[in-house]
């Protein structure tokens, strides 16, 4: 990697603020996580400019330009050009922070170095103008040689300051693959209840995050009791011996070791995380060893309140709650079942249960681990019944309410009731999905 400034290639816009601004005798740079990026050879998502300009003086140097307000208390400005959205922040100093979340005032500053020593982490500090080039005051770019996320300065007083930065350490060393320099982790440990202070929804942003990262294995594992905080629920889990020859790691590390098998696809991965989470709830011992009975439909209960709490959007909830409670659930490779599956769930999520299968059996101890070859025919089946245009649910029946009301059915639920019956004879293989024999099935056997 290269991590000099012929790594970094200024956006048009940006290069365009950063002189104008300059023009205008002002200081500005590129800062953030767009230098970070670029050292790293990732396309950045967004582009931040800081600048010496106070908000109004951006404004004035912007002026035939549409701009965006909304952030100017904290000395942002957002520029629009060409319909894209750039943020010029004024450099600024912060005020003491009173709720471990939000600094009491922001005070504005012509100096960079005032700026960059607000920031969290080393290599989220580092500035680049296209002529001055590099502003690293913090050894950020060793610290991504390293491979290392670094608190700018004392860690503690970082973390005192947002409590948000613990869960975006464990955030940036997940998705980058790094580890966390020894006194930030130290200091994260320490500091971990500070995120009781934080909303939900920025929990679940940062988790969110946290869980698809190419890291995510190693930081559930290292921090367990801080991911602890704002999911209680898995603290029962680690440590916590399955006293059964099948597998070879407590519930929490079969958990995350499952999770590290999977693709980085959020949903699959949440499932995999919280599909045993009912385990030490549900635990009971006899001479064969440890049982968990009915831990699948405990677990989906409990993955529902979790996810609930956080705030999830809830075509997630329902969805992965279904997975979880489907997750030990036999599924023989057979059409009737396939055509169940789909009753309650998209091909989609059907692939998504049968990776998290496979998952689960890759994390059961060697020697006990069932094939996971065979975990491929439910999909195929899908896949056959699509084509076949075959009958799964009622809106594929040949019969309609309508048809049965004709029929002599009473309106109301036993109308629903005989849909019901007709659609589980047609799964079964007991009726073809044809009207005329299913209406007559019904007049025989009303």
């Amino acid at each position: 990697m290269t991590f000099d400034a012929t790594a970094i290639t200024l956006p048009t816009s940006v290069r365009t603020a950063i002189e104008r601004l300059g023009v205008r005798g002002f200081s500005a740079y590129a800062v953030g996580g767009c230098v970070r990026d670029s050292f790293l050879g990732r396309a950045p998502q967004d582009w931040d400019i800081t600048t010496s300009a106070l908000p109004e003086e951006v404004e004035t140097v912007f002026s035939d330009h549409r701009l965006i307000e909304t952030g100017i208390e904290h000395g942002t400005v957002t520029v629009l050009f060409e319909g894209q959205p750039l943020e010029i922040t004024t450099f600024r100093v912060d005020g003491d922070y009173i709720d471990n979340r939000h600094p009491s005032s922001v005070t504005f500053s012509r100096s960079l170095e005032d700026d960059l020593a607000r920031r969290d982490f080393t290599v989220n500090a580092m500035a680049y103008h296209p002529e001055k080039g590099i502003v690293d005051l913090y050894g950020g770019r060793e610290d991504l040689q390293k491979k290392l996320v670094r608190a700018v300065g004392d860690p503690e007083k970082r973390f005192d300051e947002d409590g948000l930065r613990i869960l975006r350490a464990l955030r940036f060393a997940s998705v980058l693959g790094f580890a966390i320099e020894e006194k930030t982790a130290a200091a994260i440990h320490q500091k971990k209840d500070l995120l009781r202070n934080i909303s939900p929804e920025r929990i679940r942003e940062e988790f969110c995050k946290l869980l698809v990262g190419v890291g995510a294995k190693e930081i559930l594992l290292d921090y367990s009791d801080v991911i602890s905080v704002f999911l209680p629920e898995i603290s029962p889990c680690v440590g916590f011996d399955q006293k059964s020859k099948y597998h070879c790691y407590d519930v929490y590390r079969h958990s995350v070791e499952a999770l590290s098998c999977a693709k980085p696809d959020l949903l699959t991965r949440l499932a995999l995380l919280l599909h045993d989470i009912a385990k030490p709830s549900t635990f009971s011992l006899d001479r064969h060893g440890g049982h968990f009975y009915d831990h699948g439909a405990k677990g989906a209960e409990m993955t529902e309140e979790i996810l609930k709490r956080l705030r999830f959007p809830n075509d997630t909830i329902e969805r992965v709650t279904l997975l979880v409670e489907k997750h030990d659930f036999p599924i023989p490779a057979t059409e009737r079942v396939a055509k169940r599956l789909m009753q309650k769930m998209s091909d989609e999520d059907i692939l998504r249960l049968m990776e998290i299968k496979r998952c689960d059996r890759l994390a059961h101890a060697e020697g006990y681990r069932e094939p996971v070859e065979s975990l491929s025919a439910i999909p195929e089946l899908v896949k056959k019944i699509r084509a076949e245009e075959a009958c799964f649910n009622l809106s594929g029946l040949a019969v309609k309410g309508d048809d049965l009301i004709r029929a002599g059915i009473p309106q109301g639920e036993e109308i629903g009731r005989a849909l019901q019956m007709l659609l589980d004879k047609v799964i079964d293989g007991e009726l073809p999905n044809d009207k005329r024999i299913l209406l007559e099935f019904i007049a025989a056997n009303r």
